[in-house]
C-alpha cells in the first residue's frame, strides 16, 4: 500500500510544476483569452478540458505502451537527469524574466458580443492548440516523462496523483484568467504575477537539483 504522504508529495510536485508551465504566456493562454472574451468564463475550464484530454491520452500511452521500458532503472535515471536539466533551465529563465520584468501577462481580449455557449469549440481549441505547440511535446518528452517514470513506481495511485495535480494547476490558472477576461478586469497585478513567476522559478530549480541528484545516484523515488 502506497503511503498517503507519498501520493500527496507527487500531487503537490505535479501541481507546482504544472502551474509553473501554465503561468508562462503561450498559445493556450491566448486561446483562453480569446474564447472567454467571446463565450464567457466557462470557456476557461472547457479549453483546459480539451488540453487535459490530450494529455491524459499521452500519459496513458506513455504508461501502457512504455510501462516496462519506463520501469527499467537506467531509463528512470536518464529521464530524471534530462528532466532535471530542462527544469533547471526553465526555472532560471522564469526567475530571470521575473526579475527583469520581461515576463508580462496580458489579459486584454477584444470584447465581442457573447456568443451562444458552445461545448465542443473551446474543447477542440484547447486540444488543437496544445498539439500544435512544439514546446508542449518537448515538455512531455523531458519533464513529463521523468514525472511519469517516477509516479509509475507507485502504480495507478502514483500516476493518478501526478495527473490530478498537473491538470488541477491548469484548471485553476486558466479558470482564473477566463474569469478575469469575462469580468473585464484584472485580478492579478503585474507585481503579484512577477512574484508568482519568481517563486515557481525557484521551486523548479530546487526540484531540478533533486532530479539531477536522484538520476546521478540512482535514487529516483519521489
Amino acid at each position: 500500500m502506497v503511503p498517503i504522504l507519498e501520493l500527496a508529495a507527487i500531487f503537490l510536485g505535479a501541481f507546482v510544476v504544472g502551474l509553473s508551465g501554465a503561468l508562462m504566456p503561450g498559445p493556450l493562454l491566448m486561446v483562453t483569452v480569446n474564447e472567454s472574451s467571446r463565450r464567457g468564463a466557462l470557456a476557461g475550464p472547457l479549453v483546459v478540458l480539451g488540453h487535459g484530454l490530450l494529455e491524459l491520452a499521452l500519459v496513458l500511452a506513455l504508461t501502457l505502451g512504455l510501462g516496462l521500458f519506463l520501469s527499467k532503472p537506467l531509463v528512470g535515471r536518464s529521464t530524471a537527469v534530462v528532466g532535471g536539466a530542462v527544469l533547471l533551465w526553465m526555472g532560471w529563465a522564469m526567475l530571470r524574466g521575473a526579475i527583469s520584468g520581461k515576463v508580462t501577462l496580458e489579459l486584454a481580449g477584444k470584447k465581442e458580443e457573447l456568443k451562444r455557449p458552445s461545448f465542443w469549440l473551446p474543447v477542440a481549441a484547447g486540444a488543437v492548440t496544445s498539439l500544435a505547440n512544439p514546446y508542449w511535446l518537448l515538455w512531455w518528452v523531458t519533464i513529463g516523462a521523468a514525472f511519469v517514470a517516477q509516479a509509475w513506481r507507485y502504480g495507478i495511485g502514483g500516476l493518478t496523483s501526478f495527473f490530478a495535480g498537473h491538470i488541477c494547476s491548469d484548471l485553476l490558472w486558466y479558470s482564473l484568467v477566463a474569469l478575469a477576461v469575462a469580468a473585464g478586469r484584472r485580478f492579478i497585478g503585474a507585481k503579484i504575477y512577477s512574484i508568482l513567476i519568481a517563486g515557481c522559478g525557484i521551486f523548479l530549480m530546487f526540484l531540478a537539483v533533486y532530479f539531477l541528484y536522484a538520476g546521478w545516484t540512482g535514487n529516483v523515488k519521489l
